[in-house]
């Protein structure tokens, strides 16, 4: 991953985000095998997620999920993000797509920019190779399983 930018780091400084700056992503190959899986479950309904995790010595390690109430559809996924647990280690999003896209739509753009610092999509046929991954402004990203 590249280094972040200046205005990156401006608008991490002014939302008091800078702390949390990475340089990497890991995440743990069982909670991508979880994703999958429910993905899959879910399916036509598009299924939403907090994913769990810390930023350690510049690496954002993703070790978990955490699961809001909220509703699915075939058209969309609602969490109800105000009843997060006051003490969370939420870091970002997992939700699935019922379609063979993974781009954010505008919502998931502006859902992005204002809840955590790491985003996945997950579009069909709901694999490895359907994963794609996004930062807080939308930029695609890599990550590694571990």
């Amino acid at each position: 991953m590249e280094k972040p930018s200046i205005f990156q780091r401006l608008m991490s400084y002014l939302l008091g985000t800078d702390k949390k700056l990475y340089r990497e992503v890991h995440i743990d190959r069982e909670v991508v095998e979880e994703i999958l899986q429910i993905a899959r479950e879910s399916y036509p309904n598009e299924f939403a997620a907090i994913l769990g995790g810390k930023v350690k010595n510049g690496i954002l390690h993703i070790d978990g999920l955490l699961f809001l109430p909220g509703e699915t559809s075939d058209k969309g996924a609602v969490m109800n993000i105000f009843m997060m647990p006051l003490v969370d280690e939420g870091v970002g999003s997992v939700h699935s797509h019922p379609g063979y896209n993974g781009s954010p739509s505008s919502a998931d753009l502006h859902f992005f920019s204002k809840n955590g610092l790491f985003h996945l999509i997950i579009a069909q046929p709901y694999n490895h190779d359907s994963i794609f991954a996004y930062n807080s402004f939308g930029e695609r990203i890599d990550f590694k399983l571990i």
